[in-house]
């Protein structure tokens, strides 16, 4: 288990946080190292398995994986968000919203399930869809359970003694980081990943509904945290607080107002992968159509052969205008030749 700062070193220690410091300090966390190289590692071996079989597997969603997702992990947990989450509050704050939101969302766009479903034998690529389709997944997985389950998480881990635990032990503090990033997944992979989970009514236009309320919902905890009296965690932080920090209410409101501002910004780039799904899927429905209507036409007007000659062209229809013009010059002519 990787130490925290604060355990090894008094508060007044660490150095003032600056916008370097904040780029270049770093930490080690073993769990979630195991974890980034776990997930790294079979995302690796199973697009791997994809392209040998023949199969493309896009570079984009390799790399909204890669550095969205386990970046946004490493970020989280090992940058110095995690060497000063135990000495100001805005940098965990910061923490919680990429683990809960941002990770999420670069996993999802990595389509991990589609590439598990592809990769996979064929045996245990249907025991992955049983699992997909089994009753507790699509429970979880149901849209306002999902994200009711979100919104639980965040408002549990700042409202009630599991977040000022977590900071004291370091167990309880990586179990919440797991915590954070499952409650994020439930809702956010499978709006992104057209997985079998989902309700048949969840269509692109009702999860493109649903991610515009995600994002009413996600700025809730935001506010809450931003304009809460009481200071949460407020007996460790104030023991904790360096010299150089700001005041302890004030650090929270930063954190507050972090949270409200990435939570509204990834909610745009959600909008957009769910809008690019919609219309990838309308032009596959639409080729598909095309396809199954040039099969019917080839039924109903047969190739010529032999014994079935060409089907004569039929006469075109000609406007009224055309016709009614031709009946009159007619008339006239016959007038003309009777006089």
């Amino acid at each position: 288990m990787a130490g925290h700062p604060v355990t090894e070193l008094s508060a007044g220690q660490l150095p003032e946080l600056t916008a370097g410091r904040l780029s270049s300090t770093w930490q080690l966390d073993v769990p979630a190292l195991l974890l980034v190289v776990a997930l790294g590692a079979l995302y690796g071996c199973g697009v791997v398995r994809v392209r040998r079989l023949g199969a493309p597997w896009p570079p984009a969603r390799v790399a909204a994986f890669a550095l969205v997702g386990l970046g946004g992990l490493v970020v989280a947990t090992m940058s110095a968000l995690a060497v000063y989450d135990h000495v100001l509050f805005w940098p965990a704050a910061v923490q919680n919203i990429l683990l809960d939101l941002v990770t999420p969302l670069g996993l999802a766009l990595g389509d991990p399930l589609r590439l598990a479903v592809e990769a996979l034998p064929e045996g245990a690529a249907g025991r992955v869809r049983r699992a997909m389709a089994g009753r507790l997944v699509r429970l979880l997985t149901f849209p306002f359970v999902s994200t009711a389950l979100v919104l639980a998480t965040e408002l549990t881990v700042y409202f009630t003694p599991y977040f000022e635990t977590a900071l004291r032990v370091g167990w309880l503090h990586e179990l919440m980081y797991l915590h954070l990033l499952a409650a994020g997944c439930l809702f956010v992979v499978p709006v992104l990943t057209d997985q079998e989970a989902l309700p048949a009514w969840c269509t692109h236009p009702v999860r493109a509904g649903l991610m515009f309320l995600d994002g009413i919902v996600d700025a809730v905890p935001g506010v809450v945290v931003m304009t809460h009296g009481t200071l949460i965690a407020g007996a460790w932080y104030l023991h904790h607080a360096p010299t150089w920090s700001p005041d302890v209410q004030h650090d929270q409101q930063l954190g507050g107002g972090a949270m409200l501002s990435i939570a509204e910004l990834v909610a745009l780039p959600f909008l957009l992968a769910i809008l690019f799904q919609w219309a990838r899927a309308e032009r596959a429905q639409t080729a598909a159509l095309d396809r199954r209507l040039d099969a019917e036409l080839a039924v109903v007007v047969p190739a010529p052969t032999a014994d079935h000659p060409p089907v004569p062209a039929l006469e075109r229809v000609r406007p009224w205008w055309e016709t009614e013009q031709n009946d009159v010059a007619a008339r006239i002519r016959r007038q003309q030749g009777d006089a």
